[in-house]
């Protein structure tokens, strides 16, 4: 399932409709889908370049997760978040990510350091240069590649859901305010991973996550998402 979480790669020896499928879910997951912003059924499958069966069961599937709802006349959009939900997301991202992060700390190995820092390393390019979609790409990788390492199927993709909801809220705060202050607490996790702490690793993947929710709540309370 690996190949399914890397943003702008083809699953291989899947069917259509998983690819149909992680498509719509990266657009939603990376904000090319707006909260709030309404689509039709068919400009989707145009869009995807998919039949109407595998978008309608990627749709389904999207909707189940919480990451669509259903319009009525054809149409579904992304929600937008309640201050209530922004609030039960980062419990529940609180909750759960920094002690996937702590499973995986005695899995890492010099190797997926190595790996990790070149995705850093591409995170703050993308932050300097105010590319948002490669910041928003490049960070997923770099929590999932993480992740990954915990051997936390459950709790991973419980996760993956969570990022589902919460992506395309962040995606709007980068467009407001730009990506300086984007969440990046990825130095300190590195140097926990290099150190073999893993608490202090747990502890720099909340930080990175308080970082981001903040931002959100800021940009609710100044304009509304």
């Amino acid at each position: 399932m690996e190949k399914l979480r890397q943003s702008g790669e083809t699953p291989t020896k899947v069917p259509s409709h998983e690819i149909t499928y992680c498509r719509l879910r990266d657009m939603i997951l990376f904000g090319h889908l707006a909260p709030g912003q309404a689509v039709t059924i068919q400009g989707l499958a145009d869009t995807l370049e998919a039949g109407m069966t595998p978008v309608r069961e990627a749709i389904r599937r999207l909707t189940a997760e919480g990451a669509l709802a259903l319009q009525g006349n054809r149409r579904v959009m992304v929600p937008v978040l309640s201050r209530s939900q922004i609030d039960e997301l980062a419990f529940a991202r609180l909750t759960i990510e920094p002690k996937i992060a702590q499973m995986a700390a005695p899995q890492i190995t010099p190797a997926d350091v190595a790996k990790l820092s070149r995705i850093d390393d591409e995170i703050d390019e993308a932050i300097a240069a105010g590319d948002v979609g490669a910041y928003l790409r490049g960070n997923f990788r770099f929590h999932f590649a993480l992740y990954d390492r915990a051997d936390a199927p459950i709790l991973t993709a419980l996760t993956h859901t969570l990022w589902l909801r919460f992506g395309p809220s962040l995606r709007v705060v980068c467009g407001r305010f730009g990506t300086l202050n984007l969440p990046d607490r990825h130095e300190e996790a590195l140097a926990a991973m290099r150190a073999g702490n893993a608490e202090a690793l747990a502890r720099a993947v909340e930080d990175d996550i308080v970082q981001g929710v903040d931002q959100i709540r800021l940009s609710l309370d100044t304009t509304g998402i």
